[in-house]
């Protein structure tokens, strides 16, 4: 009798022990949590500051790109972009030291959450030790062996008491289990999310740099007269046009017929949005371009996608998944006024799309991209009056990627490659894209 209740009093005593696990956590670990906790608060608090400024140098170059298209108005949209680059740049390093926090803390919950299922197991495993060291009677034997009624009570009750208890700190461990496995988890989420981050990083401060290029070409070029910037535009507007006229008469004589089986029913949303701020500033087909130069489109109005207005380095969201199909860059040819940098995509649902104008690319050829994914940032490369992004939607089957020697007749264009569809290829956006 005595070896039994030696056994439950020393199980009583272990249990509140097992109570205080969290409080035999060194004090050291709980400062930390909770100072990486404060420094990720001022990361967001800074972060709604950042956000205040890019805001506004948005608005500023909206009204700088509505006027009209002097070198003075150049020269200060270029200064609008890399105050707002500089910003995005500041964001994306308090967006990765807060990961960076997230990420310490977490390790700090992880150690401190092994440390707490130690000390549970170890809890548990002593009191079971305990009680299969004084014995375990069978409720007879411990009637017979208790002279008095009390003392059997006693003796259940503590049984009992015990064995409840046991239950409760099973299920607390089995708790801590399935916290410490959402924290790991939590873990490899945000080290994705800092990888991402650091591209964007690298990504952004490219954008920055082709920024002080351009205006440093364009300074020189230009030599700081108006005249020679009007001039500048005029040479690039008329060899646009040439390219453009070639272009559209290779395309012509392309045979491809469309199976609508083969493509999503005209209505069918099955794109997202590629960009996060929605603004068209032109739609597939007429354009204010073809009505002043029937020529070049053989009478038809003709703009084969459409045109988000969009400050330089904006990042480029793929609308659906797929696999990169090609990038190319114009611009390597001096004078070969057209896409600029491109990225070609195909889908898996006999569509691909076209994102042309990007300032940087941040996919190769080959390279699968899930939905959301960021593709590239926005820009003003090629033939363009203005940073923005192209969106052009193709029958998958109907379009090629060629070289310009095989199109022009008297455009220089020769080395640089362009994706090349037949007119029946080319499908207009606003078909599968969500209601704007």
């Amino acid at each position: 009798m005595l070896r039994s209740l030696a056994g439950f009093l020393v199980g009583l005593l272990l249990l509140p022990l097992l109570s205080l696990t969290a409080a035999v956590l060194p004090v050291y670990a709980q400062t930390e949590i909770e100072r990486l906790q404060n420094q990720i608060q001022d990361r967001s608090s800074r972060l709604l500051e950042i956000e205040k400024e890019i805001a506004k140098f948005t608005e500023d170059l909206k009204a700088v790109g509505a006027e009209k298209k002097t070198l003075q108005n150049a020269i200060a949209s270029l200064e609008l972009e890399r105050k707002k680059l500089t910003a995005e740049i500041a964001r994306t390093e308090n967006l990765i030291s807060a990961t960076d926090l997230e990420i310490n803390k977490l390790i700090l919950e992880i150690e401190r959450t092994e440390r707490e299922v130690a000390e549970v197991s170890e809890g548990i495993s002593e009191t079971i030790r305990s009680q299969y060291q004084a014995g375990d009677d069978s409720l007879v034997e411990l009637i017979l062996r208790t002279a008095r009624l009390s003392d059997f009570w006693s003796a259940y009750e503590a049984h009992e008491s015990i064995r409840n208890s046991m239950s409760g700190k099973v299920e607390e461990l089995d708790g801590f289990h399935r916290l410490l496995e959402e924290k790991r988890a939590q873990t490899t989420t945000k080290r994705d999310s800092l990888v991402d981050l650091k591209n964007q990083y690298s990504d952004q401060t490219t954008v920055l740099a082709n920024n002080a290029a351009e205006r440093a070409k364009l300074l020189e070029v230009t030599k700081s007269e108006e005249a020679n910037y009007q001039l500048l535009l005029s040479e690039r507007q008329a060899a646009r046009e040439q390219i453009v006229k070639e272009l559209r008469d290779f395309e012509a004589k392309l045979q491809f017929i469309l199976d609508p089986n083969t493509i999503p029913a005209a209505g069918t949303r099955v794109f997202d949005w590629p960009l996060k701020n929605i603004v068209i500033t032109q739609y597939f087909g007429g354009s204010e371009f073809a009505k002043r130069n029937p020529g070049i489109y053989g009478g038809r109005a003709y703009h084969p996608g459409v045109d988000f207005g969009v400050p330089r380095g904006t990042a480029i969201y793929a609308p659906l998944a797929g696999t990169v199909r090609a990038t190319g860059n114009t611009d390597i040819v001096p004078g070969c006024y057209s896409w600029g940098k491109w990225t070609l995509i195909d889908h898996a649902n006999g569509l691909s799309t076209l994102y042309a104008h990007q300032d940087t690319i941040s996919v190769t050829p080959g390279q699968r991209v899930t939905t959301g994914e960021i593709i590239g940032y926005s820009g003003n490369t090629g033939y363009s009056t203005g940073p923005h992004l192209h969106f052009t939607v193709y029958a998958k089957e109907g379009v090629t990627v060629r070289q310009f020697n095989e199109i022009k007749t008297v455009t220089s264009c020769g080395p640089a490659s362009t994706p090349v569809a037949a007119t029946e290829a080319y499908l207009d956006p606003m078909l599968y894209l969500p209601t704007p």
